[in-house]
């Protein structure tokens, strides 16, 4: 087995809110940067942001969506459901995951991240600092793969269970703005039909965007999932954030 790399991760304080580059990895879906801005002022506080390819993803600012997506989901299952199976697309920066763990209701979570520089980071890089104690939980777990192949199944994922009860899909800022042209296959007809095998009857699927989408809306209602409705996140600038909410029938 190949050593986990040990970048020089550049942790010092900066004096003011320029971004300062920790980390830049090449892999096979383009480049992925770890910044960190602040943490040199009186409160010492930093603010880690992922970048693909040059696309901002997610900082470490705030998360209310982040945690929003696993709290919707929850909600819309049945109260009386036991141990619900969570399936959480995109490891990100963590809130989601911390979220998860965070109700003892849920049962088996498993995170599916396609970045080996992303769960680098997590598991003994500067994120480790979120994460730490969600990762510890022996609920959780963590699958390297690229979410819209480990979706369908096959040989790729021949270990993977048969169904869950919630699928909280964060890869992207939206099913409108994918960060690479292969994530538009999530949100086709074929890769929502995939969502929705993987999904236990009355299951739900919940998706993050960065902007409403309408559009969306009307592909889940053609895919067949039932009880459609999105859920806006305020934010300090420009429009919310949403989560978008789909039922699979029984």
């Amino acid at each position: 087995m190949q050593p986990r790399p040990q970048p020089p991760y550049d942790l010092r304080p900066a004096d003011d809110d320029r971004p300062v580059t920790v980390d830049r990895r090449e892999g096979p879906y383009g480049e992925v940067v770890l910044r960190r801005r602040g943490g040199g002022g009186p409160s010492g506080d930093a603010v880690f942001e992922i970048i693909a390819n040059g696309c901002f993803l997610m900082d470490t600012s705030d998360g209310r969506s982040e945690r929003l997506l696993i709290r919707a989901a929850l909600g819309a299952l049945p109260a009386d459901r036991p141990s619900p199976a969570l399936l959480i697309g995109g490891l990100g920066v963590g809130f989601s995951l911390v979220e998860a763990v965070a109700e003892p209701r849920w049962g088996r979570i498993a995170v599916v991240e396609r970045e080996a520089a992303v769960i680098d980071w997590h598991r003994e890089g500067p994120l480790a600092a979120v994460t730490a104690g969600a990762l510890a939980d022996p609920r959780a777990e963590i699958v390297h793969a690229d979410l819209v192949a480990w979706l369908r199944p096959g040989p790729q994922t021949p270990q993977a269970p048969q169904s869950y009860d919630a699928l909280c899909l964060d890869i992207d800022n939206g099913p409108d703005w994918t960060v690479t042209e292969d994530n538009y296959g999530l949100y086709s007809p074929a890769g929502l039909a995939a969502c929705a095998a993987r999904l236990a009857p009355g299951g739900v699927l919940a998706v993050w965007s960065a902007r409403p989408s309408p559009a969306f809306e009307e592909s889940l209602r053609n895919a067949g999932f039932t009880q459609v409705r999105t859920e806006e996140v305020t934010v300090a600038r420009g429009v919310p954030d949403v989560v978008h909410l789909a039922v699979r029938g029984a």
